[in-house]
Order: structure tokens, then C-alpha cells, then sequence
């Protein structure tokens, strides 16, 4: 189905040969063989010659890594390749694969249709399946840069992995005995109404559809402010809206309009969805636009709060907290007080720095130095009425940076997932949260979670493409978590609910912890702790350090 759009059939879709460079030497080894000795074992008179160069050990090992299955939905591929950020990793792997000729136009357009190709497979992606749909005779790889790069990638996830135990050793530090108390998981008993509200900023021209879910009681409620991610909408936090509002929260959540309406037409157009760059997906003024659509709507209903019928008073204006994912995590973390770092963003978004990074959210922020210089000085979308704030898998490590998040000014909760590939932990979360000099700060980390895995279940009118179960994980179990922790969180320093304290400890935090999903948290990481991985080469993971940073 893919295949067409890219102007190639199945008949050409194979490549007879893999020629592999390595230092002077170039070996020209054919596909067939390779099948044949995955399949059976077998080393033909083509790859006979080779033998010699490479220990018995190393065959078995290439013989797996060329049949390692990654189950990827084939239009899942085509839209990540489609996007800004698959482009990029597009331009670097064709650094390493690519035809003779190196024509670069085709090079992308080659590898990017046999990645879909390969993801078609019943077995799933494998690079096998990849050499098998190159549509091309002859397919080049340079051995020695790939090696350099699985060594590079290899030390970024040691350098994880070693972040991600010194959060699991304090928490263990921190652990303490949970007193006898009503459990946050456990689902509230109040009855709520839901209502979607049109609210449209003139100024801006932006038209914000808004649900809003408020608990049947008497009296004024807190309000908790949900922003979505790229991509999302308001359904995809239904189920933290119905947890929080049965336990007596009003909860809104906008639909920023950008990303909704422009991703959903591109659905329909389907060419034009597998082929645009999608530059529209990382408009940058999104960074100024979200944290205003919460503030415009904070003050819309504050108006409204007097004069619509459905909400007769109902909710309390002057404690609200926010929630937000990924871009949404900027939003939540923005109208807590982090301030955008231009100096930070000029440092880290030089193109060498770009070009070598494997931290796609980099390219993301970097989108923010296109804003309009003139009206730096404005960046400052701290609204009062926030009294706390929850940012799971945030982009924040150049965007703000330690001088940009040393101006948040209310409790905030920063979690972060062990496996998230899109803002990757260590980068984005755990060094961040370090730099925040706030006291009431929390950091949650969920092993065995993605960048996807709090990311609740669309309504069937959002259209939105379903992710295959790999890149999700536990989503029941981390969104149960999220239920489970923000709660006290919110009612602690939103609500002024102190008796919830307890509840946000690392002893909690470990109870909700399953094999599938561990769930840590910590009140306490330093940079002192976190300084050993620093001399790991962090290569586009941690951002370079300007002179004013002391890590």
C-alpha cells in the first residue's frame, strides 16, 4: 500500500549485494548468502572468504542482530519518518548506508521507503528484512562509523542506566514507614458532570475547544490544568480527568488547535501525511502560544465562573495546578516560573552539536530560537494562580536549562521514563531536576515506561494513529501510577490537604511498583551525585555547560 506513494514497485524492491567498508578494504558480500546463513547456518563460497577475518563468536552474534524482530506499525514508521525528527535520523543513517553513487535525495527516500518495507514483514522489522527491501542492487555500509556509533550509543545508555540506579539508591535512602491512610490510586466516589467549552482568543486568533469535568458538591473545588503533548488532544487525559474530579478537582483540558487540526488533516490526506517534513508539528510559536492558551483560559473562566450556569461559582480560581506531557511539560513547567534560555538554546542548537546528537527533543527546542528576538524579554508566562505543577517525560534540558528552571517558583513533580527515546531521561529530566533550586520538588522515575506509556487511549473522532504495544509498554500500570501520585500531590499543595504528604514518599512510590513497572521517587538528587556521569561522553545527552553552570 506504502510503496506506490514513493513511485517504486515490489519488483524492484531488493538489493543483490551489501558491500561493507572498513578501513582500505570493501567486501562485497550477496543478500542471498546472508539469507542463507540466517536461515540455515550454512556459510556459502561468498561468505567462506570472509570467515577468516571474524571470530566464530562475532558470526553468531551478526547472525542474531540480522534477525532481531522490533514489531513497528508500518504506518507508525511512516509517520515518524515523515516527521522533522525522522528526517534527521534519516540524514545520519544514510551517513552510514547508502548506494554507490551517494546520491543524497535518493539515499533518504531509499532507506526511508525500505524501513516501511521491512516494518510490512510478518515477523516484524529486522535489518535483514531492511537489506531485503532496499530498493536498489547494491546497498553500502561503512563498518567502522557504525561500530563508532553503537559504541557512542552504548555509553549513552550505560550513562542512563547509571542515572537511573542513583535514583533507585536514594529512594531507597529515602524510604520510610507509610501510615494507615485512604489510598490515592483508589478511585473517588463523586459524581461529576463534563462539559466542552468554546473559548476564542481574538488576539491570537486561536480558537481552544476546552473540556471540563466538575465534581457534583457544594462548595468552590481546586482546578488542575491539563496541556497534551505534540500530537494529542483532550481525550487523551480523560482518565486522570475522571480519577481527580471523583476525588474533588475541577479539571480543564484544552485542545491546543495547531498540532490538532494540522495533524488531523494530514490523516486524511494520506500522501501528503507520508511525504510533508511535518515542520508545522514544531511550529515554534507553540512555545509561547501554550503557556497562553492556559492563561487565556484561566481568565475566561473566571468570567465564566459568574455568568455560565453549569459552573455557578463552582470553581476556585486562586488554586490551580497543571499537568503536563512532553510538550505539555514544557507548558506546565513555563507557567510555574521556568523561563526560556536563549543563551542556553544559542549554545547547545550549533549545527555540530546537532548533528551528532541522538536527542530528538533537541531538535525540538531548538525550533524556539526562530521566535521573535525583539519580544525575548516577554517570555515570562509565570501566572500567580499556579500553586503546583506535574510535567511527565518535559523537554527541558536547552529550552530552559539549569539558569532558565532555577526561576520555577512553586512545588513541582518532574517525571521522567526509563526506555523514552523522545526526551531522553537522564537529558531531560534527571539532570533537570537537579537544577531546580524550588525545595518542594519531586523526580518519579518509571522503569519500564516510554516517552508513550502515560499517554491515555484517544477518543475515535481524534483519528490518531495507534501505537503497536513495543512502544507503549505498561500503559495500564504507568497511568495507574500517575492516578496514584498525583492525587496527594494536588491536594498537598494545591488543595492544602497536608494529610497527603505521606503519600509522597518513596515507601508509596515502591508500593505501586509491579514487575512490569517499578515506580521510584525522590525528594533529594544533587549534581555532586550525578557528576560521575559526567565524565561519560554525553554526546547530545547532557548539553554542553556554559560558564555560569558548575556540575
Amino acid at each position: 500500500m506504502l510503496l506506490p506513494t514513493f513511485g517504486m514497485s515490489n519488483a524492484v524492491m531488493a538489493a543483490e549485494k551489501v558491500y561493507a567498508a572498513y578501513s582500505s578494504l570493501e567486501f562485497a558480500i550477496p543478500v542471498s548468502s546472508l539469507e542463507r546463513y540466517v536461515e540455515t547456518g550454512f556459510i556459502d563460497l561468498d561468505l567462506a572468504g570472509y570467515e577468516q577475518y571474524i571470530l566464530p563468536h562475532k558470526l553468531q552474534e551478526i547472525r542474531q542482530i540480522l534477525t532481531q524482530p522490533i514489531k513497528i506499525n508500518p504506518m507508525v514508521a511512516a509517520h515518524f519518518l515523515s516527521s522533522e525528527q525522522g528526517a534527521f535520523l534519516l540524514r545520519r543513517l544514510t551517513e552510514l548506508i547508502k548506494t554507490k553513487y551517494g546520491e543524497s535525495e535518493f539515499n533518504l527516500q531509499a532507506l526511508k521507503t525500505a524501513l516501511i518495507s521491512a516494518s510490512e514483514a510478518p515477523e516484524g522489522f529486522t535489518l535483514l528484512n531492511l537489506l531485503r527491501q532496499y530498493p536498489n542492487q547494491s546497498i553500502h555500509i561503512d563498518v567502522a562509523s557504525s561500530l563508532e556509533i553503537a559504541a557512542e550509543l552504548g555509553k549513552l545508555m550505560s550513562a542512563t542506566q547509571q542515572a537511573i540506579a542513583a535514583v533507585q539508591a536514594q529512594a531507597t535512602i529515602e524510604a520510610a514507614n507509610l501510615p494507615q491512610l485512604p489510598q490515592p490510586a483508589t478511585p473517588g466516589n463523586l459524581s461529576f458532570q463534563q462539559y466542552q467549552v468554546k473559548f476564542f482568543d481574538h488576539k491570537r486568533q486561536r480558537l481552544l475547544l476546552t473540556d471540563i469535568y466538575i465534581p457534583v458538591v457544594k462548595q468552590p473545588v481546586p482546578v488542575i490544568v491539563v496541556s497534551h503533548g505534540l500530537g494529542l488532544d483532550s481525550s487523551n487525559f480523560r482518565y486522570l480527568a475522571h480519577h481527580l474530579a471523583a476525588h474533588g478537582f475541577a479539571v480543564v483540558i484544552p485542545n491546543h488547535p495547531v498540532n490538532h487540526q494540522k495533524i488531523n488533516s494530514l490523516l486524511v490526506e494520506k500522501r501528503k501525511f507520508l511525504t510533508n517534513t511535518n515542520s508545522e508539528f514544531s511550529d515554534p510559536s507553540e512555545f509561547k502560544d501554550r503557556p497562553l492558551d492556559i492563561k487565556f483560559i484561566l481568565d475566561e473562566l473566571e468570567k465564566s465562573n459568574k455568568s455560565d450556569a453549569r459552573l455557578q461559582n463552582r470553581l476556585n480560581l486562586q488554586q490551580v495546578g497543571v499537568f503536563g506531557q512532553s510538550l505539555g511539560g514544557y507548558t506546565a513547567l513555563a507557567l510555574a516560573g521556568a523561563k526560556i534560555d536563549f543563551q542556553q538554546l544559542r549554545a547547545n542548537c550549533q549545527p555540530e552539536i546537532l548533528d551528532k546528537t541522538w536527542n530528538i527533543s533537541l531538535l525540538l527546542q531548538c525550533r524556539a530560537l526562530e521566535l521573535p528576538a525583539k519580544s525575548i524579554t516577554k517570555y515570562n508566562f509565570r501566572d500567580e494562580r499556579v500553586k503546583a505543577a506535574i510535567t511527565v517525560n518535559p523537554i527541558t534540558s536547552s529550552i530552559f536549562g539549569q539558569q532558565g528552571l532555577s526561576h520555577i517558583q512553586t512545588p513541582v513533580m518532574i517525571v521522567g521514563s526509563s526506555d523514552d527515546t523522545v526526551a531522553p531521561a537522564l537529558a531531560e529530566q534527571i539532570l533537570p531536576f537537579s537544577w531546580v533550586t524550588q525545595p518542594h520538588k519531586y523526580l518519579v522515575m518509571l522503569l519500564g515506561a516510554t516517552h508513550f506509556s502515560t499517554i491515555g487511549n484517544s477518543s475515535e473522532q481524534s483519528k490518531q494513529v495507534q501505537l503497536p504495544p513495543e512502544m507503549v509498554g505498561d500503559a495500564v500500570q504507568a497511568r495507574q501510577s500517575i492516578n496514584a501520585l498525583s492525587l496527594p500531590f494536588f491536594q498537598n499543595y494545591v488543595h492544602g490537604k497536608s494529610e497527603y504528604l505521606p503519600y509522597l514518599k518513596a515507601t508509596y512510590a515502591h508500593s505501586l511498583s509491579t514487575p512490569s513497572l517499578k515506580v521510584n521517587l525522590v525528594q533529594s538528587l544533587n549534581q555532586q551525585q550525578l557528576a560521575p556521569l559526567l565524565d561519560n561522553p554525553l554526546k547530545g545527552l547532557n548539553p554542553p555547560k556554559k560558564k555560569s553552570l558548575t556540575l
